[in-house]
Parts: C-alpha cells; structure tokens; sequence
C-alpha cells in the first residue's frame, strides 16, 4: 500500500504517461517525409521503404554505440546517412531533425494532464523523468517541474537505477521519500521499486500485471492518482 506520508518528491514519466506518444511519431514522421520530398527527394523515396529504413537506423545504432539513450542523435544521424547514401546534401540532416523534432513535441496532453500538474506540483516537487527526447519547454508544461531528467542527457535510461537516483538527488531527496508515476510496467514501476521508491503505475488500457514485483497503487487516469492524496 501507498504511504502518503513518506512522500517528499515525485518523479514522472512522460510518454504515454502525460500524453499519447505514437500520435505525435505518427505525425513528425510524416512531416519530414513531406520535407524530405521537397528537398530530398531521393532520400524521402529511400525513407518510403520501411526495410531501408529500418536497417538504417540499425546501423546508427550498431556503429554509434554512445548514442545508445540519444534518440534525437540516432535520429539525426540516421538521416544523415540516408542523405549520404542518396547522394543528396549531408548537411540538410539539421533542418531535416528540426522539422521532425518540432512535430514529435506538439503532443496533444491526455485530458487529465494539466489538472494533475497543477494539483501535484502544488504540494511537491516534480521531477520529468524520461527515457524520450520531449522538450518540456517546447511543449510548455516546464512551470509545473523543477527539472527534466532524459536518458539522452544523463547517459543511461530507466530501469538503470543510477537515473532514478539521479532524480531523487536533484531535488534533494532521498529515493524512499520519492513517488515515481509511470505507465510501462518495466521501465518505471520495476525500475523504481529497484531503487526503493514507492510507485504508481498507470494503466489507461487495462493490461494485465504479469511481474513478481507489484506497484503501491495502479491507476487508470491522473485523475484517480490525485484522488490518492487528501485535498
């Protein structure tokens, strides 16, 4: 069970925590594909094959080792190469990512979402903690943290331990003082029940808790996880 009283911080997720992730893919996907046609076009047809793609971005990954948590550099790159092998102009990656990043963060926030910030940034501090490349700047909730901690910034991703700690110590707390809110059950709720934080998983689609380690509460919306704290 959750004990309220022990929580000083809390820690959140992103990506399908605060908003829908694959909508706002879906969408800067297709905005650098439409780029690309205008100003790369026999990139943008080398891009239209999935498998070209795919093994594209394969070979960013297997030759760039130090991108391994760096999605926006693996992206990047990935162009890149694909300008290169379509002996179009290396150099259009840069305005080819920015096209694609700015896409990937109009995100549209689950309903919930902004209640939830308002409310729980109110009683404690906010950590963002994420293993994506959203800009909580750019998409404009950045009032309701104190900070952001990425995988891309910090240099290894969730379940890792040493990034969770890392939220804790930013705001100067320690780990069994922090709630950590999230939706995969892996990456946040076993990750954080690693490091010896409380946790609550969000389960907006009611899939099934298949680990031996449970979560301290299981919601379905943000609402219901601000239900779980007096008012």
């Amino acid at each position: 069970m959750l004990d309220l009283t022990l929580i000083k911080a809390i820690t959140l997720d992103l990506d399908d925590t605060l908003w829908p992730i694959w909508p706002a893919i879906e969408r800067a996907e297709k905005a650098l594909d439409d780029w690309l046609s205008q100003h790369a076009p026999m990139t943008a047809a080398l891009f239209a094959n999935p498998a070209a793609r795919h093994e594209i971005r394969e070979h960013v990954i297997r030759s760039r080792p130090e991108f391994k948590h760096n999605l926006s550099a693996i992206r990047r790159e990935a162009i890149r190469l694909a300008l290169y092998r379509s002996r179009e102009n290396p150099l259009l990656a840069e305005d080819a990512f920015a096209v694609f990043y700015a896409e990937r963060n109009r995100v549209t926030l689950f309903e919930d979402a902004l209640l939830a910030l308002e409310f729980l940034s109110s009683r404690f501090p906010l950590v963002a903690l994420s293993n994506g490349n959203a800009d909580i700047q750019r998409i404009g909730i950045s009032n309701y943290f104190r900070t952001s901690i990425s995988a891309q910034q910090f240099g290894v991703g969730k379940p890792d331990p040493r990034i969770f700690h890392a939220a804790a110590g930013s705001v100067e707390v320690a780990p069994a003082h922090v709630l950590h809110v999230g939706d995969d059950a892996a990456l946040d709720v076993l990750g954080a029940l690693n490091c010896g934080m409380q946790t609550v998983w969000v389960n907006r689609t009611e899939h099934l808790w298949t680990h031996a380690g449970e979560p301290h509460e299981t919601v379905t919306s943000l609402t219901e996880l601000c239900d779980l704290f007096p008012r």
